[in-house]
């Protein structure tokens, strides 16, 4: 208890504005009591307005008071310190309006550092020393600081809940468990904690291991960034050499045709000026001529005349007008055209190359989901529009609907001969060139061979010189009536899956991945393969006789 009171005096003789001991003690009219340099602040403060109060009870005051040191507060506070005791809390040590403020703190109330469930209080921690000290409290349950205690208390029976009826998934007292809920699966709170406990570890090691997994997912994906960067900076690094050396070469084209031009140029024109310098001299020697001519026309004396006749020289060979050719010249107009008609090709092939090269540039992404976990909708994305080619087509077979399916009839078809013709299985390829990722679907109706190859399978021979799937050429699911098979280099692997005439393929040619899929009201992968795909592949199909097959329009 003379603890109690010492904490009493302290708080006492605190200060508020400062919260510590008072220092010079003053009082002010309205009996309150402060620092003299704290409330000489305060006041000081609002000055400008002429009204000074109390920041206690915000008593005001019309003049400023005068302040007078109270010389027994001096004293009480001198013998206060003398005992020894700590000064009071700091002022982060009190209760906030968002901190759990002590149960039994008088005045202004300290944090709680403790909560019981059984007090159903909170305590600071000079009152939750009885729980260190008592031996009945020593078995009370202490948890952090909390609000919500009164949540542990029954709104029937206003006893704690110690219990959890687990049919109906609530905390119950003891007095529920006889009373509604009586008959109910029931056990301690405690027990029901121990359960939900080992739930929650399982459920953070599912956590933790996922964490890892995609943390693991994350440096792949970083390690992917990386390569696409590295990846980029060397494509644009060598198409721009490329471009660069292309247009190094387009200059040196542009300036030997310039020098050629110029040369020829001045050829010509020496030649011309060569020869209009001599039909100018001769234009001279004619004029000269016809001068003396004129002046002996002029000769009266007949005689002199005959004299002087015969002394004319006679006319130089002269330079016929037709040795001139005089004929409309287009010049150097033919270079342009010639130049024009580079250009021209030269447009041609980028326009021709850019859509292969822009190809190659949108192929580039990142396999961010495995196939087994895509949808159809995810797979119809990368639908591509596929054909049948004709000059591939075994004589046997009937193509129809803009090459989109195929018959085997068992009778010749008026086919041209081709080097591109299978001749021994009636098997025929798409004319697309199937790089990137590609899906299509086809219907089949009988026995159909659904096969990717590539374009330099053999045309001619045996099963495995050009058969789909005799040879590593070509990878084919053999779809019969009752069965799958998957043949690969002559070597067939069963397959199981739901019988549907509607196949589909997906084809991820730089992940190597090649998938068929069973396809009715839901999608079932038949069977995957992973490998390496070192060229082009183009859709085939192997039909038995007196079966089809049509290739879906997905778009």
């Amino acid at each position: 208890m003379a603890q109690k009171g010492v904490q009493l005096d302290r708080e006492t003789f605190s200060c508020s504005i400062c919260l510590d001991l008072l220092k010079d003690p003053v009082t002010v009219p309205c009996g309150h009591s402060y620092c003299m340099k704290c409330i000489k602040t305060h006041w000081d403060k609002e000055e400008e307005k002429k009204i000074y109060s109390c920041p206690q009870c915000r008593q005001t005051f019309p003049v400023r008071p005068v302040l007078v040191k109270s010389t027994m507060l001096a004293v009480l506070v001198e013998e206060l310190k003398k005992t020894g005791h700590q000064a009071a809390p700091a002022d982060h040590c009190y209760a906030g309006p968002e901190d759990v403020a002590c149960d039994f703190c008088t005045e202004r109330k300290l944090k709680a550092c403790k909560s019981c469930l059984q007090c159903l209080a909170s305590y600071c921690e000079k009152h939750l020393q009885p729980h260190f000290e008592v031996a009945s409290w020593k078995k009370h349950k202490l948890v952090e600081p909390s609000k919500k205690l009164q949540e542990n208390v029954c709104s029937r029976h206003d006893e704690v809940m110690k219990m959890f009826c687990r049919t109906d998934q609530q905390s119950i007292c003891y007095l529920c468990s006889v009373d509604e809920h009586k008959g109910h699966d029931t056990v301690s709170a405690a027990a029901e904690r121990t359960e939900k406990q080992r739930e929650l570890e399982v459920s953070r090691q599912n956590i933790q291991q996922r964490i890892q997994d995609r943390e693991k997912d994350v440096k792949l994906l970083q390690q992917e960034v990386e390569d696409i960067n590295g990846s980029a900076d060397k494509a644009v690094e060598g198409s721009e050499k490329i471009f660069t050396e292309m247009i190094r070469l387009m200059e040196k084209r542009r300036s030997d045709v310039k020098q050629q031009v110029r040369s020829q140029q001045q050829t010509e024109v020496s030649r011309v000026r060569e020869l209009q310098e001599k039909l100018e001299q001769e234009i001279t020697e004619l004029k000269r001529r016809d001068a003396e001519l004129e002046k002996l026309s002029h000769t009266q004396d007949h005689n002199q005349f005959l004299h002087d006749y015969p002394s004319l020289s006679p006319l130089c060979e002269t330079t016929h007008s037709s040795s001139i050719n005089i004929r409309p010249l287009r010049y150097f107009e033919d270079v342009t055209a010639a130049v024009s008609e580079v250009r021209d090709k030269l447009e041609d092939v980028l326009r021709e190359k850019w859509t292969n090269i822009s190809q190659r540039v949108t192929e580039v992404d990142v396999l961010l989901s495995q196939p087994e976990n895509m949808t159809r909708a995810d797979f119809l994305q990368y639908s591509c529009d596929i054909t049948l080619d004709p000059n591939t087509a075994h004589t046997y077979l009937l193509l129809s609907d803009g090459n989109r399916k195929v018959t085997n009839t068992g009778q010749q078809q008026s086919y041209s001969r081709h080097p591109d013709r299978f001749t021994k299985w009636c098997q025929v390829l798409s004319p697309e060139s199937l790089t990137g990722r590609c899906y299509w679907e086809l219907e089949r109706g009988g026995r159909v061979r659904v096969a990717v190859a590539y374009k330099n399978i053999s045309r001619t021979g045996g099963w495995k010189e050009c058969g789909f799937g005799g040879n590593d050429k070509s990878w084919a699911l053999d779809c019969e009536n009752n069965s799958y098979n998957f043949w690969y280099n002559t070597v067939s692997t069963p397959v199981s899956g739901p019988q549907s005439s509607r196949v589909g393929v997906y084809l991820d040619h730089r992940a190597g991945i090649l998938s068929f899929y069973s396809i009715s009201e839901t999608m079932t992968l038949l069977h995957r393969v992973q490998t390496t795909f070192t060229q082009p592949l183009h859709a085939g199909l192997y039909i038995h006789s007196g079966s089809s097959a049509e290739l879906c329009k997905l778009k």
